[in-house]
């Protein structure tokens, strides 16, 4: 052997001693619990470059994903807008449960039925209307827009205000004078859109140089739509680049919801609520759902998952949340093709302070992925991301994460909007905060539904506030750049490489003080205006 043979040879036998690959790491770690700011990943030799890396992962045979990445099913997190941009950029959004059910099935069937560019339910005004109470909804709602299509009382359509006449000096002229009519506008029948909607917009704008927005009505002349050139322009970019949205067999867009185990007043399963409700959703085309508790190993929990797939043998079913092997089963055999990981991690939990149960988030899912690969079930690690590299080293053990708190500040998200002392932030909070479980998600955490006015019962999350950050597209770039980058340094071109290259070490606070921007004082860069 020579020489250099001989190096590499110890070099690689030294690296095997320190840096463990997941079962020895796991294992030899015990008893103790960790999570992410515990573990740091070694790198490996590479021959690929962060671009070219793949983040495509399934969690059915039927639902594939180009992004594993879900927005959890939050009343401050997902409703379809959320939902709508998971989806374009190749993840999932789960719509909360907080809903009536004809709402919730409404909010699915606004994702199914989306088409990317087309703003379906366009903010419109009617021609009784004075442009100055336009101006005023304007300033009202933060609109940063100012052309509306005017409709009748039944939706058809009249004509367009266009933004040169909502100024102040036209305010006392009304609607009807000041907009442009029907007959001047551009329009397109809902049935031209044909298979390829956004061509068929892009090929109107190509020919009508000047014109920056297309109505779309059906053959009564009620408004459906609107293409604007803006939209269509950030489309094509769009498409040049690598961001595959996440679709079913149909082309529409990929979504999920989450449901609970409902009981009736005896106690019992409600079964009839439970199948007319999943009924509806599957009526959309749901791609998931989700069985959404803080404790899924429960009897309540598997009866669901095995009434669900009875009915729906088809269905994606994800159910949770469990952090033990013996959970893992339990679902699995009860019919459930993916299992939610995760008890108290997330920001906004207290389920560990106040039920004294739990476990560190990495530790349960080594756990939960040993069981998950015996019965072949996924697993979705849910809470505690706050940073790409968390969603890298979860990845290494799960084949998707749920972001709460990460995508809590997107403007997608239907949480309220405050401002502070000049900036903007959004509500978000626990569906285990007492405000929560009031609005309906009590049974996520095993009480009976509780009126405002009375009974008692212990939250397992609080209320907060996350500064607004942008919008959904933005905030993914930036996640995917930090997975890519870390696949990069462990040479895994896609995430079954990435588990089987993942090695551990365990850190200590003093190595995760180094791992931060230290010794120095953080300049932020700012724009300068020459």
């Amino acid at each position: 052997m020579e020489q250099s043979e001989v190096v590499s040879s110890l070099s690689s036998a030294l690296d095997s001693q320190v840096y463990k690959d997941v079962d020895s790491f796991f294992l030899e770690n015990l008893p103790y619990g960790l999570t992410y700011d515990d573990v740091s990943l070694a790198t490996r030799y590479s021959d690929i470059l962060p671009g070219d890396v793949r983040l495509d992962t399934s969690l059915s045979d039927r639902l594939h994903l180009s992004l594993p990445i879900i927005s959890a099913d939050m009343d401050t997190v997902t409703e379809s807008q959320m939902a709508i941009a998971m989806a374009l950029n190749g993840g999932l959004g789960l719509i909360h449960y907080n809903f009536s059910r004809r709402e919730q099935v409404k909010e699915v069937a606004r994702v199914k039925n989306h088409i990317h560019g087309l703003i379906q339910e366009p903010i419109t005004v009617t021609p009784d209307l004075y442009v100055g109470d336009v101006l005023d909804m304007i300033a009202k709602r933060r609109f940063s827009f100012c052309t509306f299509p005017v409709v009748d009382d039944k939706g058809i359509f009249l004509g367009l205000l266009s933004s040169p006449v909502v100024r102040e000096r036209y305010r006392s002229t009304e609607v009807r004078v000041a907009m442009t009519s029907r007959s001047e506008v551009f329009t397109i029948q809902e049935e031209e859109l044909g298979d390829n909607p956004i061509g068929a917009a892009d090929r109107f704008f190509t020919e009508h140089m000047g014109i920056h927005k297309l109505l779309v009505v059906d053959r009564d002349d009620r408004l459906r739509g609107l293409f604007t050139l803006s939209d269509i322009e950030r489309i094509n970019e769009e498409a040049r680049a690598t961001v595959r949205p996440a679709r079913d067999v149909d082309f529409r867009l990929v979504c999920g919801a989450a449901v609970s185990a409902t009981r009736t007043v005896s106690g019992d399963l409600d079964k009839e609520n439970m199948i007319g409700h999943v009924a509806a959703l599957v009526s959309e085309r749901i791609d998931a759902v989700a069985v959404s508790t803080a404790h899924g190993y429960t009897l309540g929990v598997g009866q669901a998952v095995t009434m669900l797939r009875q009915e729906f043998p088809d269905l994606t079913i994800i159910a949770g949340n469990v952090t033990t092997a013996e959970g893992i089963e339990f679902l699995a055999a009860a019919g459930a093709n993916a299992v939610k990981v995760g008890q108290g991690p997330g920001s906004i939990c207290t389920t560990r302070i106040v039920a004294g149960v739990g476990i560190p988030q990495l530790t349960a899912l080594y756990v939960a992925s040993r069981a998950a690969a015996k019965r072949g079930v996924r697993i979705i690690a849910d809470g505690g991301i706050a940073k790409s590299g968390d969603v890298v080293k979860a990845l290494t053990l799960a084949d998707a994460v749920i972001c709460g708190g990460l995508l809590a500040g997107c403007r997608e998200t239907p949480g309220n909007i405050i401002e502070i002392d000049g900036k903007l932030y959004n509500q978000y909070r626990g569906m285990g905060s007492l405000e929560a479980m009031r609005d309906g998600s009590a049974a996520r955490y095993g009480h009976p539904s509780v009126s405002q006015e009375k009974g008692k019962f212990a939250a397992e999350g609080i209320e907060a506030l996350k500064e607004v950050s942008g919008r959904v597209d933005n905030t993914l770039a930036q996640l995917v750049g930090g997975v890519q980058s870390g696949m990069g340094y462990l040479g895994a071109p896609t995430l079954p490489d990435l588990r089987r290259q993942a090695r551990y070490i365990r850190i200590t606070a003093a190595g995760q003080r180094e791992a931060l921007p230290h010794d120095v004082v953080e300049v932020k860069a700012t724009q300068v205006s020459r």
